[in-house]
């Protein structure tokens, strides 16, 4: 099915046109093509490998645009983003050196064609997820906006993208809290292989935007300077208060979606005829009739980029490949800038005067201490506002410290994770709560594939200091869609920090030391200990977040578990002990990393082991901590490992059938018996 092409129509003429303006436009725009026509040469020459999409036809956004944007401003694009990487000012020698994999590239070669990442230039990276830049380029204009910068955020994003949720979720969000960002929707027509009209109901993509609350215009995205005008337009807008902008700029690609496409959805015919409108072509011949170049100013510009770009195919063919025992770097951050971070409060003794407090109100009186410390720090999430949250966790928040540190969402786990993602890259220090951990997985791409992966995506240049808190776990007969026990599924994925708080002192002080760490931390807090209560030294403060903790010792078995189950563990291990058999009990606290030290020392002392976790078998934690301990500490087992979890059902709404699947104390008494009788 072809694409309708738009009539020409003549330049925008709002601004005088001089001689160093017009050349400057065309000079960026070349440069684009000539990056562009050079990457593709390389990627035939095997020398690019990858997805590779390539920007030809679209220069005009990407010039247009950032002409009119200040050294500080942000800029989040897509997949298809050397035109606007180069534009904002990243080095072609940077951008070449990436794509050919190298560590001298602007992200170390980690991030390759579709992740450049630039931190100099505020060039937050392109996104290879559809319109999951939108999210992140939210939370950057909310960090610039509270902490006061004079700047805007630009996010750009093609046509696929507003088939997302994510799309719509962002644009509510933003027209909501008046944030200073513009969306640049780059429509050339095609998501991937399938054409507007068949990927959208309504195709007029700008009336989606001003539906939303969103004051949205519609460009000719092929001509620099009808861009140009209508960027300067919205940005003065943004710039003065206006809130968010939206810019549809319909353009087309006259390359395939990637250097993997055979382009069998389009006809040869059809591109030909796009291409008489091309950018650089037309805008050349206008500043031809206006005699605002000369033949050998043409010839030059040219030159110019020529040698630019094969000066940083040079450079890239020259550079080196970082070393293979470097793999694991940037996986979670080496160091990073202690301004940044959160600072904790200086470690004192604990003090003899104890006060009792709930699991809930010690959550609660954590984020509270942080919010008074540290301007910085916020806390987002459906109905943690006036209702709550919840689980009750943040009643009275609102009223302490107002809406725009207790920021109240829609249901948008997606877009709200999101933006806690970018807030975090862009300087705050986010906390986000999401209702509950089955809800989580509406936010799993933010999560998954980017609060875990922009660090080393980056080459380490963007930390990501958020810390997100889950409700988990059953026992309340919720059923199979708010009963789920997760923690193991996170634990799985490198860049992340993943903590169960037992104890009401974990409750708190786990969280307050979450803040201060560098990267994404995931607390998994279970609602059936929220009313738990427990005495704390009145100065009680931060814990560790990366050890284990005995709670009872003892000789002949191991029991490791966590959460909830910590309790279950104790409770047997007494009824255990009137029998002789003396149990050692693990709460691992920390799911990843784990503290294998601490594991690996009780198993050599005790011989066995008895993993007990609230989440199923197949695949869970109780899995790999069985195969660590099978691995470092074999020889000194005197029984194998053993586990009691959940059965493998989804959670079931009865009483008696969900407590059936769920660990209780019996079950783990008649797994130790066995164990030890056997021993």
């Amino acid at each position: 099915m072809s694409t309708k092409t738009a009539t020409r129509q003549p330049p925008v003429k709002e601004r005088k046109l001089d001689r160093e303006h017009g050349q400057r436009l065309l000079r960026q725009m070349v440069r684009i093509r000539r990056l562009e026509e050079k990457s593709a040469q390389m990627y035939s020459a095997m020398k690019i490998r990858g997805f590779m999409h390539l920007y030809n036809g679209e220069e005009a956004i990407a010039v247009g645009v950032m002409e009119n944007l200040h050294e500080n401003d942000a800029v989040l694009a897509t997949y298809r983003e050397h035109g606007q990487a180069l534009a904002k000012g990243v080095a072609a020698r940077a951008i070449m050196a990436e794509m050919f994999g190298k560590q001298e590239g602007c992200s170390r070669g980690r991030g390759g064609s579709m992740h450049l990442f630039d931190a100099k230039t505020r060039f937050y990276g392109g996104n290879g997820i559809v319109a999951a830049g939108l999210p992140q380029a939210l939370g950057v204009a909310l960090a610039d906006m509270r902490l006061g910068r004079d700047s805007i955020t630009v996010c750009f994003f093609g046509d696929g993208a507003t088939a997302e949720g994510e799309f719509q979720e962002t644009l509510n969000l933003a027209a909501l809290w008046q944030v200073p960002l513009l969306f640049v929707c780059e429509n050339n027509y095609y998501c991937m292989g399938t054409p507007l009209s068949l990927h959208q109901a309504v195709t007029d993509i700008a009336s989606k935007a001003a539906a939303q609350g969103v004051p949205a215009d519609v460009v000719d995205g092929m001509d620099v300077l009808a861009v140009e005008a209508a960027v300067k337009k919205a940005v003065d807008a943004i710039r003065d208060g206006k809130g968010p902008q939206f810019l549809e700029c319909k353009a087309y690609r006259y390359r395939a979606h990637s250097m993997f496409d055979a382009e069998l959805y389009r006809s040869k015919a059809e591109v030909e005829e796009w291409r008489k409108r091309d950018p650089i072509t037309n805008f050349l011949h206008l500043l031809q009739e206006q005699d605002l170049i000369t033949e050998e100013e043409w010839q030059q510009i040219q030159q110019e980029a020529e040698a630019e770009i094969n000066d940083a195919v040079e450079f890239a063919e020259k550079g080196t490949l970082e070393p293979v025992e470097d793999v694991t770097r940037f996986v979670m951050s080496e160091s990073a800038d202690p301004e940044k971070l959160y600072k904790l409060p200086p470690k004192e003794p604990p003090a003899a005067e104890k006060r009792t407090m709930t699991y809930r109100e010690a959550v609660r009186e954590a984020m509270t201490t942080a919010l008074n410390r540290d301007e910085r720090v916020f806390l987002m999430g459906a109905d943690v506002g006036a209702y709550g949250g919840g689980f009750g966790v943040t009643i009275g928040m609102l009223e302490e410290f107002g809406p725009e540190r207790i920021i109240n969402t829609p249901l948008c786990e997606s877009a709200y994770t999101g933006a806690g993602v970018g807030a975090a890259m862009a300087g705050m220090l986010p906390i986000v709560e999401i209702m509950t951990v089955n809800f989580s997985l509406l936010a799993l791409d933010q999560i998954l594939n980017n609060a875990a992966t922009v660090l080393h995506m980056s080459g380490g240049q963007f930390n990501v200091p958020l810390v997100i808190r889950m409700p988990t776990g059953g026992g309340k007969q919720l059923a199979a869609q708010h009963s789920h026990s997760l923690e193991g599924w996170y634990a799985h994925i490198p860049g992340l920090k993943v903590l169960s708080a037992a104890t009401v002192e974990d409750a708190r002080g786990m969280l307050e030391t979450a803040l201060a760490d560098p990267d994404p931390v995931l607390i998994f807090e279970n609602t059936l200990l929220y009313n738990m209560k427990a005495e704390l030294p009145v100065n009680a403060g931060p814990v560790p977040i990366d050890k284990a903790r005995i709670h009872r010792e003892g000789a002949d078995i191991t029991i490791l578990t966590h959460s909830i189950c910590l309790f279950k563990a104790l409770e047997a291990a007494e009824i255990l002990a009137k029998e002789g058999i003396e149990c050692e009990v693990i709460d691992l606290r920390t799911l990843r990393p784990l503290d294998d030290e601490t594991i690996m020392a009780s198993v050599a002392k005790t011989h066995r082991a008895l993993v007990v976790d609230e989440g199923w078998r197949s695949g869970g934690i109780s899995a790999e901590i069985s195969a660590r301990i099978m691995e470092q500490v074999f020889y000194e087992l005197d029984a194998p490992v053993e586990r009691v979890c959940s059965v493998e059902v989804p959670p079931p709404y009865a009483k008696h059938m969900e407590d059936a699947t769920i660990p209780q104390v019996e079950s783990i008494v008649e797994a130790v018996r066995g164990m030890v009788s056997h021993g």
